[in-house]
Formats: structure tokens, sequence, C-alpha cells
């Protein structure tokens, strides 16, 4: 497991440097988190759980993640009628290579955190999804305003939060919680395995997320969704493992 403590040492300080640099260098780091998000958390499902684990995670998440994103953009389902820029890298079917990665980089702590929070199968896979699903509280709008993908007719959208569509929320809710659920039908509980790295990944997200939108990006409103939404999984896992260390 150092090796997975070593590798979120690295994703954090890319994610403090990212507010301080523009440009170019900024899209770069991005790219390089997203990376880093990855193999951290494949790697942990490959520790702590084996090669088959692993192996699930990457086939559901990745492969989902690349095969929703490609059907999204070219029909508009679910998430709106969107397109990137090309900023974020190389592209497969107008998706870049980076987006498929960033779901599972996300889906597995969220996943995580939720067996933390309750031994029921189904209950974990509807608070994984949440968990992934308010993650985008925070991603959408950052990424919007640097430029990497936009909405062509966003429509209704939330206070504060211009560019992007509330049907974004909902399919990203659609399509966290189907992931989610399928984690949870193939992966069998893990009793005794060592999920701090995950907590820590999730719980970092978190908190940096709403430290970064308010006070670095100049973002506030994102900043108060995403503390909000995220918050209903993060803030409950916190105190979780908090009465469990006291």
């Amino acid at each position: 497991m150092r090796a997975l403590w070593a590798l979120l040492a690295a994703l954090v300080l890319t994610e403090i440097a990212y507010p301080l640099v523009h440009g170019g260098t900024r899209a770069a780091l991005t790219v390089a988190t997203v990376v880093a998000g990855y193999l951290l958390s494949v790697g942990h499902a490959w520790l702590s759980r084996g090669p088959r684990a692993a192996a699930v995670l990457v086939l559901v998440t990745t492969g989902g993640g690349f095969a929703v994103e490609a059907a999204g953009r070219s029909t508009g389902y679910p998430f709106g009628d969107y397109d990137y820029t090309g900023s974020l890298g190389p592209r497969l079917l107008g998706v870049p290579l980076t987006i498929p990665l960033a779901w599972t980089w996300m889906a597995w702590p969220a996943w995580v955190a939720a067996a933390r929070l309750t031994r029921r199968r189904w209950a974990r896979a509807g608070i994984a999804g949440l968990g992934l699903a308010t993650w985008d509280l925070f991603l959408d709008p950052q990424m919007v305003a640097e430029g990497h993908w936009r909405w062509s007719s966003p429509g209704a959208a939330l206070p504060g939060v211009p560019g992007i569509p509330l049907t974004n929320y909902l399919g990203w809710l659609v399509v966290a919680s189907v992931l989610a659920a399928a984690l949870t039908l193939w992966l069998p509980d893990a009793p005794g395995a060592d999920d701090r790295p995950m907590y820590a990944l999730y719980l970092w997200t978190y908190a940096s997320s709403v430290l970064a939108h308010a006070a670095f990006l100049g973002m506030p409103a994102s900043a108060a969704w995403g503390a909000l939404g995220m918050g209903l999984v993060a803030v409950p896992l916190a105190v979780t493992l908090w009465r469990a260390r006291s």
C-alpha cells in the first residue's frame, strides 16, 4: 500500500499546483491528475481485492464510461447536446481518452466509501451512485470554465452555474447509479481490506474542490452546490471514520 500513498501524495501535489498555473500547463496538469487518479483507483482495487476486481472495475467504469460518453456526444443522451474542444489530448469517437479514466478514478472511491457507510448491498449501490454523481457538481463547472467542453443549448441550469443543463446532472446520477449497481453485483465484499487510501482520496477530493472553487477559481456557486451535494456522502464518511478512530 505504500505505493498507493505515494501516488496519492503526487495527485495532491498536482491538484495544489493546478490553480497556480494557466493555459496549456493547466490542461496538462488536468490530464496528469486524471491518470494518477486512475492508477490509484485501479491499483487499490488490485491490491485490496485482487486482479479480478481490478478487471471488473476497468470493464464497468472505464469501458462503460467510454461507451456512455461516445453515445452521449453523438446523440445528446443522457447528458444533453455537448462536445469536447480538443484541449484534453487524443480522442476516440470524439471522446478524449482521459474522460473514461476519470469515471474510474472517482467511481471506485465512491463505491468503497459507500461500503463503509452501509452493509446492505443495494443501499451501497445507491450511495455509491450518489457519491460519484455529485462529484460532477464540481467537475463540469470547472471544466466548462476551462473550455474543455461545452453544451450547444444549455437551457435551465443551477443558480450561479450557467452553461450546464440540469439534465446533465440527472444523466450523471442515472449513469453513476448503473455503474455502481454493476460493481455491487459483480464484486464480492472484502472484509478486512485496507481501504484507507480510497477514503483519503474521496475526502481530499471533496474538501479540496470546495476550497479551490471558493477561494482560487472564483466559482463560489459551484463550491456551494458541490459542498451540499457531494457532502451527502463525504460528511457521513468523515463522521464514521472519526467515530471509529475515537
